[in-house]
């Protein structure tokens, strides 16, 4: 039904408005009613009403300044001015403000529902076009996250204009305007495989996770392969610490309720600029490294695990080596789950397990250096197979020169394993993202195919299956879906003498009129109007 709300401040002329017209029985809601425009307002922002009928003429607010305040705050509602005055000015002035009606006192209930339902089409319609745009933003989501995903690298970049930054964070609904910055990095993996497999319990937490965020105002940020970032504001450095002990809190109570599933959080260092994130980022990543020294969930901040000062003798204790966290299960770990940009965090915190006073003896060098080799080494062999030595160089002497050239060799023979392993899992990818195209090409007309039915039946979590596919494809699972029907659309129009209403059908969509707005916004004109182009006309269109 159409909701109208009266403004009348004359008694008399309220109730016949009220009473004269038989409101339900013609389709309309009578919502409420007011004498004056400033008790009508806060009930028109509270009852959100189609129709606003007012008299131009009142006390306290008049119907035209009324009239401007409603249609700043409520654009899609239309306004009908009921007025005893005649002169121009004031229709001028209410045509300005966007006013739909201008009526004179006094009208009779029928003219003025006659009125009234010259408005109900164009309400009807603009309500019916603002549910199709909503469904049609909704559905392409999945766009928006992974425009988000790259706006999250550019903030943590430090190359980027802070004015770009801004302005691409409004575009996608996003307000970066704070006085206190901070980063939390998440991550959530399976350990025993490359690609998150899917599960109910992944979604559910995706989603926990991201309604903490709403709730506490800060943002999330899908970081692809490796988990989420969650952007945390403030106006306060004291602020900022109070709301991100509180998130760090809700996120450990959404994993209390999923003990089988393992997480680790990095905490990075607060920042009073926009363009220092990307020291909060790095702090974060640090931090985060640390999962790999240990085996129980929790987060981690950039304070923890830091060495005592070192002597200057070069001998050391060596009972002051954490052999916990230089084992050399922490590099087949990493090995399996860290990634590239990890790789000089992994060893930074390694070098610091060990401590500066360690890394100066010769001997402890080579037993560390020796210990990482043969871990690499056997990654790589049951990785594939191959000879250790095709993909990552022995050590050497000059390895073992120094503390930092053994540090540097370190991190040179682990980015080169992750690399191979990545390169191996791209063919892994590969078959999963044909096996989803392929289930995409033979489900395509089921109107509730989604990601997540997509990761369920090529058992992989959905963000993980978002990510790989619009790698893989060049873009998102629903742009690659939308595209696909309105191409199996066209042929349908151009080949067959099937109804519109049926071909929506035949390709995924049971309202007919959602598929018409799709196909119009995806392919530049209605389905009728491309059945009868010609091929060029299709071409310009």
């Amino acid at each position: 039904m159409i909701k109208v709300f009266l403004c009348e401040d004359e008694f008399v002329v309220r109730e016949g408005i009220k009473k004269n017209i038989d409101w339900a029985g013609n389709g309309y809601e009578f919502t409420g009613e007011a004498s004056d425009g400033e008790l009508a307002l806060p009930l028109i922002r509270k009852l959100e009403p189609d129709i606003i009928i007012t008299d131009i003429k009142m006390p306290f607010m008049d119907g035209l300044e009324l009239s401007r305040i409603v249609k700043k705050e409520l654009p899609f509602a239309e306004i009908v001015i009921l007025s005893g005055y005649e002169e121009f000015d004031y229709a001028k002035q209410a045509i300005s403000i966007g006013v739909a009606q201008y009526l004179t006192k006094p009208i009779s209930g029928a003219d003025l529902l006659r009125e009234l339902d010259l408005l109900r089409d164009k309400i009807e319609k603009s309500k019916e076009e603002r549910a199709l745009k909503e469904k049609f933003k909704k559905e392409m989501e999945e766009n928006d996250r992974r425009e988000r995903s790259t706006l999250f690298r550019h903030l943590v970049s430090g190359n980027y204009p802070v004015t770009e930054l801004i302005d691409t964070a409004g575009r996608l609904g996003m307000d970066l305007s704070a006085m206190w910055y901070n980063i939390i990095l998440l991550f959530i993996k399976s350990e025993h495989h490359e690609i998150e497999e899917y599960s109910k319990s992944s979604v559910t937490i995706d989603e926990r996770i991201d309604e903490i965020a709403k709730e506490t105002g800060c943002i999330t940020f899908d970081r692809d392969l490796e988990g989420k970032a969650l952007l945390i504001m403030g106006d306060s450095d004291r602020e900022l610490a109070s709301r991100q002990k509180q998130i760090v809190e809700m996120i450990e109570s959404v994993f209390a309720d999923f003990s089988h599933v393992r997480y680790n959080g990095g905490i990075g260092k607060s920042v009073n600029r926009l363009s220092r994130l990307n020291e909060s980022y790095e702090n974060a990543g640090r931090a985060l490294a640390n999962r790999f020294f240990v085996t129980e969930s929790g987060f981690f901040d950039t304070d923890m695990y830091v060495q005592g000062e070192s002597v200057q003798d070069g001998n050391f204790d060596i009972s002051s080596v954490d052999a916990k966290r230089i084992d050399k299960s922490n590099v087949s770990k990493f090995l399996k789950l860290g990634n590239r940009e990890e790789v000089s965090y992994y060893v930074s915190e390694f070098a610091k397990s060990v401590g500066e006073d360690a890394l100066r003896s010769y001997i402890f060098r080579q037993y560390i250096t020796m210990d990482v080799f043969f871990a690499v080494s056997s990654f790589i062999e049951e990785l594939s197979g191959k000879k250790p030595s095709d993909i990552i160089k022995e050590v050497t002497k000059e390895a073992l020169e120094s503390p930092q050239s053994t540090v540097d060799y370190i991190r040179q023979i682990l980015d080169g394993a992750i690399s191979f392993r990545d390169s191996i899992a791209t063919n892994r990818y590969k078959e999963i993202v044909d096996e989803a195209v392929k289930f995409i090409e033979e489900n395509y007309a089921d109107e509730e195919l989604s990601l997540n039915q997509l990761a369920s039946h090529v058992n992989v979590s959905p963000n993980h299956l978002s990510t790989i596919f619009s790698q893989k494809t060049g873009q998102t699972f629903i742009r690659y879906l939308t595209e696909y029907r309105m191409g199996k659309a066209k042929e349908m129009l151009k080949c067959t003498s099937m109804r519109s209403s049926e071909i929506s059908e035949a390709v995924g969509y049971k309202d007919p009129h959602y598929f018409s707005y799709t196909f119009k916004k995806t392919v530049g004109m209605t389905p009728t109007n491309y059945r009868g182009s010609s091929s060029n006309d299709e071409d310009e269109g």
